[in-house]
Formats: structure tokens, C-alpha cells, sequence
């Protein structure tokens, strides 16, 4: 997908209590900083680490950095869950696994306004990664991926309230 496609893909925006309330691009979205749902899935493998990507240099936001998570914005008219599985699917290549729920957090910070749905699955198959916002992966333990310094916020939240969970 090309960056004039991604600024055009229309947003589920929600109010400051999650209730929908229409949709914008992606990129009204970010100018106006509005409020939105997202997508966190942590891909777990079977040694207990996490699968972290390098996005790549060309993202509209945090280029370079690392996400803790796979995911991403929730289209319009679209529920979290599936929302997941296409995530999940475009940028690793993963599909056809089970995604265990985490609950849903708030994120608001530096103009992100969002509510987050969080996923995590466990995977050790191949992964296909999605050329346009993936650069590169590598498995760390979890206390690793939270100690990288250029780790996007939001997926930092998202992978502390997964290992805040009792049963991760």
C-alpha cells in the first residue's frame, strides 16, 4: 500500500469514552488528532519471547523505532477483532491462530488519542513481513522489548498491560 492509499483509508473515530461517532482518513485522523481504536496483538513464540519489528524508515510516525506489538489503526465500520487478523496478517504474514484476549486500555499522548484493543497469540511458524512499514524483526524476552529505548510508546502500554495480566 502506498502512503497516498494509507492517508486516504477512512478511520473508526470515537468519542473521549469510546462510543463510535463517524470517520475521517487517516490523515484528517492525525492532523486533528482525534480520537480512534487500534489494534495491539503481542506474538509470543514458544521460548517466551516476543516478536519486536523495526518499522521502517518511511511510517508517518516513529519512523526507525520499534513496535512491541503488531497492529494498527480500525478501519471504519470494522470491529477490533477482525481488525486484529488483518494486522496481524498484513504485516507479518501470520493467520489461522487463535487470538487471546487482553481487554482494551486508553492511550492519550503527545497528540495520540486512542483506545486499544489487546491481542496476543502464539506463534512459531514463518513470518511474511510487510515490506511497507516492516524493516525487520528479532524475538527478545519481554524484559528486553521494554527496555529498548526507541520502543513506541503505545506498544510499550500495550506489552506492560499484557504482562500485568495473571495468566500471561
Amino acid at each position: 500500500m502506498n502512503k497516498r492509499v494509507i492517508a486516504d483509508e477512512q478511520v473508526q473515530l470515537v468519542d473521549p469514552r469510546n462510543r463510535p461517532c463517524g470517520s475521517v482518513s487517516r490523515a484528517t485522523m492525525r492532523r486533528l488528532n482525534c480520537w480512534h481504536r487500534a489494534t495491539y496483538i503481542i506474538v509470543r513464540n514458544g521460548k517466551g519471547e516476543i516478536c519486536v519489528q523495526e518499522r521502517t524508515s518511511i511510517k508517518e510516525t516513529h519512523p526507525g523505532w520499534f513496535d512491541l506489538a503488531a497492529g494498527g489503526v480500525v478501519g471504519a465500520g470494522e470491529a477490533s477483532r477482525p481488525a486484529a487478523r488483518r494486522e496481524l496478517f498484513e504485516e507479518l504474514g501470520i493467520r489461522g491462530v487463535e487470538l487471546m484476549s487482553g481487554g482494551e486500555f486508553m492511550f492519550q499522548e503527545a497528540g495520540l488519542n486512542l483506545y486499544g484493543s489487546l491481542y496476543w497469540v502464539n506463534y512459531d511458524g514463518p513470518l511474511r513481513l510487510q515490506p511497507e512499514e516492516v524493516a525487520a524483526v528479532r524475538w527478545l524476552p519481554i524484559p528486553e522489548a521494554l527496555a529498548l529505548e526507541k520502543a513506541t510508546p503505545d506498544t510499550r502500554v500495550a506489552l506492560s498491560k499484557a504482562v500485568s495480566l495473571d495468566h500471561w
